[in-house]
């Protein structure tokens, strides 16, 4: 056991990975993001030893406040929205003397050379050698505004020339509002920055289950040897959030379902599922073949704008028991607004492997409950042997459930007792906390530690970021010149407008029941 007066990470640190001594420096500090999901990252990563030694967090925002005060909201926040809460907790206060802030507008030259000057005090005060993570929790159009001050006033290194301390940066999404948008995007910031210092965060990839994805696949040859247009008829993706857009009007008029969930975190499940087996496990060699997946979509053309993919927006309706608004009744929404929140599309994969095989993929908001679940339906088993039996046309199906109750389960079919012999099906089912007896840790803390350790397999890299708009950006064109007539067309707390379900209808499938 740990002696009182020792380090409390001395002995019980959980990382092999050796970390380098950093400051992280989180852009948009004071909303949303930095209190829901990053101080509680960062603080649990402090709890299991999993940040360096020498280490610091500077809040960087507009308004005025003071270190402590930026401490006692972030403590407030940590204690509200962190799995471990920091109650009576040594922890916490190692931790917070750790954390700073710094007040800025985006574009002030003067609150960079400030900023310059604080980090240099913090390297020298907590030995963190110059080395930099700008993590950008900020609206996009600021995006390249902060990169070009960084840059300007030498936060950003010249990797090349610079080899005795390092800086990344971490943007979150959406990268771009369409393909010409992340293109020019690519082209501001690559002027300041190379590839290898950008991050692109996508926290899907950092849920415990997607890691998992690789490993299930690869390391388990049962499944691998199925995985393929012989035995799979079809594959559903599903994210289902019973929410509405909480007080993001304006960020969903300009986003709208597709660019918020389904070019991003939807494409990313979808190329780790129909990928090809990478030659080894480096980020270069797993990126490779996801991009040969999103490279071999079948684009939209001709009827498919209508018949292959399907939107929606949500009228007021019931979720757990509650009356909720509309889309248009949101705040900062159109009264009049046509921004989908509901997306369902079909799509083929041109290649050997799942020629043929359909892929549906399905988003929305109000729906009745919050899951995401990807299904992997086999063949209908031939019906020459149980055709009497009932239920003998019952396909096995394979669902990976990424959040919640993360886990796998697998439908088989089995002989009820008894001397009438009836087949039903029946579920083995496997789940994380149950097996491990523990809660998976939340995707930000894997993605912020792997930043530190330079590792960006679990972050998306450029082409996969532009192929996944060119598949998208057509359709995203077609439903601005063709505005809906129905919306809204699906009630909150329903599973979505009735288009969708014809939409598998037609091919003789049907939405798994989640």
């Amino acid at each position: 056991m740990t002696s009182p007066e020792a380090h409390p990470f001395e002995e019980i640190g959980q990382t092999s990975r050796s970390l380098d001594p950093c400051v992280v420096v989180i852009f948009g500090a004071t909303g949303d993001l930095t209190a829901r999901k990053l101080m509680p990252a960062l603080y649990n990563l402090k709890r299991e030893g999993q940040l360096p030694t020498h280490f610091a967090c500077c809040g960087f925002a507009r308004r005025e406040k003071t270190h402590d005060v930026f401490r006692s909201e972030m403590k407030d926040a940590v204690g509200k929205f962190s799995r471990i809460k920091p109650l009576e907790d040594s922890v916490w206060e190692s931790f917070e003397q750790q954390l700073f802030y710094h007040q800025s507008e985006f574009h002030d030259d003067t609150g960079y050379d400030k900023l310059s000057q604080f980090l240099k005090t913090l390297d020298t005060k907590l030995g963190t050698r110059g080395n930099r993570i700008y993590y950008l929790s900020t609206q996009p159009s600021f995006f390249t505004t902060i990169i070009e001050k960084l840059k300007k006033h030498d936060l950003i290194y010249d990797h090349e020339k610079i080899k005795d301390k390092w800086s990344r940066v971490i943007i979150e999404k959406p990268f771009g509002h369409d393909l010409k948008s992340a293109l020019t995007l690519q082209k501001d910031l690559t002027q300041h920055l190379s590839e290898s210092q950008i991050y692109r965060i996508d926290h899907y990839l950092g849920k415990e289950t997607a890691q998992n994805l690789l490993v299930f696949r690869f390391a388990n040859s049962i499944f691998e040897n199925l995985w393929n247009h012989r035995y799979i008829d079809h594959v559903q993706f599903t994210v289902a959030e019973n929410i509405g857009i909480e007080k993001r009007g304006r960020f969903y008029e300009e986003q709208g379902l597709v660019r918020d969930i389904m070019q991003n975190h939807m494409m990313q499940l979808f190329s780790l599922i129909a990928m090809e087996p990478p030659v080894n496990l480096s980020a270069s060699a797993i990126h490779d073949e996801k991009v040969k997946v999103l490279e071999a979509l079948r684009p939209f053309q001709g009827n498919d704008f209508e018949t292959c993919a399907i939107r929606g927006q949500y009228g007021t309706g019931f979720v757990n028991g509650a009356e909720v608004p509309g889309y248009r009744e949101e705040e900062n929404v159109a009264s009049d607004s046509t921004v989908p929140t509901y997306g369902a599309v079909k799509l083929f994969i041109d290649n050997w492997r799942w020629h043929g095989v359909p892929f549906y993929l399905r988003g929305a908001k109000r729906l009745p409950k919050r899951a995401t679940e990807i299904a992997v339906h086999f063949k209908h088993p031939p019906g020459v042997l149980f055709q009497n039996q009932g239920r003998q046309n019952e396909s096995n199906v394979l669902a990976i459930r990424i959040q919640p109750n993360e886990g796998t389960a697998l439908k088989i079919n089995c002989k009820v007792p008894g001397p009438s012999s009836p087949i039903q099906p029946v579920k083995m089912d496997f789940r994380y906390g149950t097996f491990f007896g523990l809660t998976p840790p939340d995707a930000y803390e894997r993605l912020i530690c792997d930043c530190i350790a330079n590792d960006s397999t679990l972050f998306a890299r450029q082409d996969e970021v532009f192929h996944s708009w060119q598949f998208f950006t057509p359709l995203l064109d077609y439903w601005d010149n063709t505005p809906p007539k129905d919306f809204p067309n699906y009630q909150a707390g329903s599973w979505g407008p009735k288009s969708s379900d014809d939409m598998l209808g037609k091919d003789g499938r049907k939405w798994r029941l989640i």
